[in-house]
């Protein structure tokens, strides 16, 4: 499953979640309005599969829904203001990413159900997985737990490798959590890994400027929201630094990034697993 295909799940999961209630509160005549806060910019294409799941299930924009769009543009520190706006707009539903939308989300409202997809655990929102409550739910994967296994693949497809680099956005607390699981996988493994932090498009440069520095002979990116925004720009110095890479999503490799892993195995570790959680 690629990552557009996993929105578009989501999508449909999302209207199956909060339809028919948002149409039983409904005015006759009042259609229903999803409050909708991406990440990425309104050119990107891999939201075609939100809106595709919307059709199949019989949902038309302008018809028989409404869709508030913020479009955050890769500048997640704008997610807060968004998310109140569309909080202001008293939307029936708002429908957000990872760990940054949904705490925003979170600060905006009290009141209005909250959709989230996101490929990490969010303990540190999650008040109960086992007995679900509150005003959020949605679906994650196990994207994030796989990164040991990632790095067990980079190690068997480059053996002579014993130095690794690991790429992630500071401001994704999650990210903690699984440079911790990365760790304890490169001691088995007998690696040395080093944590090169990015919370920007220049800081993403000043880390390759570290990398390569530090000697390292591959690298491993951890996703969230501004990783993929700057996809492209990671693959591109990638290539320059002839580093192989590995990430969480297929896109990556079509950006024709050089791999040991090539596009059949990101193809294989973009097959995400969707779980429904609840906050």
């Amino acid at each position: 499953m690629q990552r557009r295909e996993f929105i578009s799940v989501l999508g449909g999961a999302a209207i199956l979640a909060w339809m028919p209630l948002a149409a039983d509160a409904q005015q006759p005549n009042k259609l229903p309005r999803l409050g909708w806060l991406p990440t990425f910019a309104a050119t990107s294409p891999i939201y075609d599969g939100f809106r595709q799941g919307l059709r199949e299930l019989g949902y038309v924009e302008g018809k028989n829904i409404i869709i508030e769009t913020r479009w955050a543009e890769g500048n997640l520190d704008r997610l807060p203001e968004l998310a109140r706006e569309l909080a202001r707009l008293n939307v029936d539903v708002m429908l957000v990413g990872g760990d940054q939308g949904l705490r925003a989300a979170k600060e905006a409202t009290t009141t209005i159900p909250i959709v989230v997809s996101s490929c990490d655990p969010l303990d540190s929102l999650v008040a109960s997985i086992a007995r679900p409550g509150g005003k959020a739910t949605g679906m994650t994967c196990i994207s994030s737990e796989l990164v040991g296994k990632r790095l067990q693949m980079l190690k068997e497809l480059v053996p002579a490798l014993a130095r690794v680099a690991v790429l992630y956005n500071p401001d994704d607390r999650n990210k903690a959590w699984e440079y911790k699981q990365i760790q304890e996988a490169a001691r088995i493994l007998k690696l040395t890994v080093r944590a090169f932090e990015a919370g920007s498009a220049t800081e993403i440069d000043k880390a390759f400027a570290g990398m390569a520095d530090d000697h390292s002979r591959a690298l491993v990116i951890f996703a969230d929201a501004l990783m993929v925004f700057h996809e492209k720009k990671l693959a591109d110095l990638a290539l320059q630094n002839r580093l192989p890479a590995i990430f969480g999503f297929r896109e990556f490799a079509d950006q024709g990034v050089w791999s040991p892993m090539g596009r059949a195995f990101a193809s294989n570790i973009g097959a995400l697993l969707g779980t429904w959680i609840g906050f």
